[in-house]
């Protein structure tokens, strides 16, 4: 719990702070960024091949998010699981606002399918990664920038 701690304080001080704010004028913060934390788990034996897909495909596909203008930044942090139920890598993908996650789905969805050929592709590749690694959680959190 503690290395999670420290990774949600790093991504806090990375994240690129957000130029338009929701709060209120008298507000001690804006609103900042926008961050989901997938919380991952690496089977045995399959960390090379699981960093192996994030340095591929992955990076791809968030690349071109990127290009979009879909998503601000991503990142991929380490962790040193206490127990086994903690997780050993957290993914983070930093989004400008909550609205940039409306309809979200509908705008990444080509670009997975130009990264796996199709759909029914991009499915059998989520089954793949499976086998290699199980996601603990996710969570969606955001910056509050102290004026």
């Amino acid at each position: 719990m503690r290395s999670m701690l420290r990774v949600l304080l790093a991504i806090t001080c990375l994240a690129l702070p957000a130029a338009s704010s929701l709060a209120g004028e008298g507000d001690p913060y804006t609103e900042g960024n926008v961050v989901e934390l997938s919380f991952i788990k690496i089977k045995p034996g399959q960390f090379d091949a699981y960093m192996s897909y994030l340095a591929t495909t992955y990076k791809t596909m968030l690349e071109e998010q990127k290009k979009a203008g879909l998503i601000v930044d991503y990142a991929v942090y380490g962790a040193q699981a206490g127990s086994p139920g903690e997780p050993d890598l957290i993914l983070s993908v930093t989004y400008k606002n909550w609205a940039a996650l409306d309809g979200l789905e509908d705008k990444t969805e080509p670009i997975s399918n130009k990264a796996f050929g199709s759909q029914d592709k991009a499915n059998a590749a989520q089954i793949d990664r499976e086998k290699m690694r199980e996601v603990l959680g996710s969570e969606r959190i955001q910056q509050l920038i102290l004026k």
